[in-house]
């Protein structure tokens, strides 16, 4: 079971901001393929920057700290907690992860594209605080399947995977709260699924008159 905390406060003007950059959530089960599908996204489009989020889990395979994760100790991030330094952070799967506060602000004020994974409930926590994020949820074509892979991957022992089923079944159940939903059945078709989203995202009308005023000035709409 995952635990999520509120942040400390968010102040009405934080929440109705309609910042420059659009930030994206991605959310998923753990073995669903979120991180290869988020890291290939990357590679195909130079206008979206990964916020990294801290942990406190150790870093797995090749993982690095500051790349994947920032790795941090209980105490040190717990005195982050009490700093209030993140936006939101979570109790998963035996860890904790946190979304730093700071470091999204000054990015999408900043004008500047964001992907952020994190746990469903982080990302509804984000939901609140920034209204027009945009939740993305990644599926897995069925629990047969999520389960093969998990064991395919061989990082986890059978207890920790008999967890992370378990848990799956209830972060399923979560996307009905998202934007949009990613099936990734074949790994092709749900990166262009992902690159989709992103690229309509910016063509709404909000984003275009935001991003190119100078059009929206010559045709008498601002």
């Amino acid at each position: 079971m995952t635990t999520a905390q509120t942040p400390p406060s968010t102040s009405p003007a934080a929440a109705e901001a309609d910042y420059p950059g659009n930030l994206y959530v991605v959310s998923a089960p753990s073995g669903t393929g979120k991180s290869s599908l988020v890291n290939a996204l990357l590679e195909v489009d130079s206008h979206l920057q990964v916020s990294v989020s801290h942990t406190t889990r150790a870093p797995r395979g090749q993982e690095q700290h500051g790349r994947e994760y920032w790795f941090t100790s209980k105490e040190e991030f717990q005195a982050m907690i009490e700093r209030g330094e993140f936006f939101e952070h979570a109790h998963v799967h035996g860890n904790h992860y946190g979304t730093s506060r700071k470091a999204i602000e000054d990015r999408i004020q900043s004008g500047e594209d964001i992907v952020l994974e994190i746990d469903w409930q982080g990302a509804l926590q984000i939901k609140r605080i920034f209204p027009n994020a945009i939740l993305i949820f990644i599926m897995p074509p069925s629990y047969e399947e999520l389960l093969q892979r998990l064991n395919r991957r061989g990082e986890d022992a059978p207890e920790v995977i008999e967890t992370r089923m378990a848990n799956a079944r209830i972060e399923v159940a979560q996307a009905q709260h998202f934007d949009f939903v990613v099936i990734n059945a074949l790994f092709e078709s749900a990166l262009f699924d992902l690159k989709s989203i992103v690229h309509a995202q910016r063509l709404k009308y909000s984003a275009q008159r935001r991003n190119k005023p100078n059009v929206f000035r010559a045709l008498n709409l601002i």
